[in-house]
């Protein structure tokens, strides 16, 4: 845990290298572990915006205390609308070059960072997913998968990402330019991660799927996704509202000119 104020001066000049984007709700029982992991992983150089959608819990409290002595941590007042709504709050008030998702009852291991960015670097990729290993409840060691991706089949591409999700939040980043296509995130739509994941692979080409687990994915009663297939008809009518919105999404940036989409580098490999 950080023990002393941190002074960021990137945040004085503007000049943010990494954002780590956190949406909170009633989640005091996980939330220092998660957060000291996540500081454990970033500079001076970085932020983390945490917005909590009307914690009821211990949840405003804690973040308080990390925020009064290190300077990386802006706390928000979500909109009170859903997760979907609350992961857009916290993404807009990003000032990051590379924005980080994360939920607020995992761990991040060691290198995350490090092993993200060089993805980024190297695969000349827009957005970059890595695997993850599951476990249940309190004890880490509890591990009930090791590997997210196997379970998911997970890789890029439009059209499977329609078909089946394997888009992670808490183990997605992406440059700050695809923001511009990603926002407003429709509140309609059932998973924001999927959303941002298949709008980065249609303007951008093929995201770069990391193989190697860098997060420790809890697992507990109050999650807010399931690994759980949903019902056939659910399923149905989740692809006819994705789909709606992505041509819908697609279509108004056809008719947008300029703009930051033109900066959003085509990766075709």
């Amino acid at each position: 845990m950080v023990t002393e104020r941190v002074e960021t001066a990137a945040s004085e000049d503007g000049n943010i290298r990494i954002s780590v984007a956190l949406s909170s709700y009633n989640g005091e029982a996980y939330l220092r572990q998660q957060l000291d992991s996540i500081l454990a992983e970033l500079t001076k150089a970085d932020e983390l915006v945490i917005s909590d959608d009307g914690s009821v819990d211990g949840t405003v409290a804690i973040v308080k205390e990390y925020e009064a002595r290190d300077r990386r941590i802006r706390l928000l007042s979500g909109p009170r609308q859903g997760i979907v709504k609350n992961v857009e709050h916290a993404l807009a008030h990003t000032r990051g070059q590379y924005i980080f998702l994360a939920d607020q009852d995992d761990i991040w291991l060691s290198g995350k960072v490090e092993r993200v960015l060089e993805c980024f670097l190297q695969q000349k990729a827009s957005v970059v997913i890595h695997d993850a290993r599951v476990f249940i409840g309190d004890d880490s060691s509890r591990v009930q998968m090791e590997s997210f991706f196997a379970f998911r089949d997970a890789g890029a591409g439009v059209v499977k990402n329609i078909i089946k999700n394997s888009y992670i939040g808490c183990c997605m980043a992406f440059r700050r330019e695809l923001l511009a296509v990603v926002l407003p995130i429709p509140r309609q739509i059932e998973m924001h991660d999927q959303w941002i994941g298949v709008l980065g692979d249609y303007y951008a080409g093929k995201s770069c799927f990391l193989r190697e687990p860098l997060l420790l994915y809890r697992r507990h009663g109050g999650n807010n996704s399931a690994m759980e297939h949903y019902s056939v008809g659910r399923m149905l009518r989740n692809r006819v509202v994705f789909l709606w919105y992505l041509c819908g999404r697609i279509l108004r940036n056809c008719w947008k000119k300029g703009g930051n989409m033109e900066k959003i580098k085509k990766n075709d490999s």
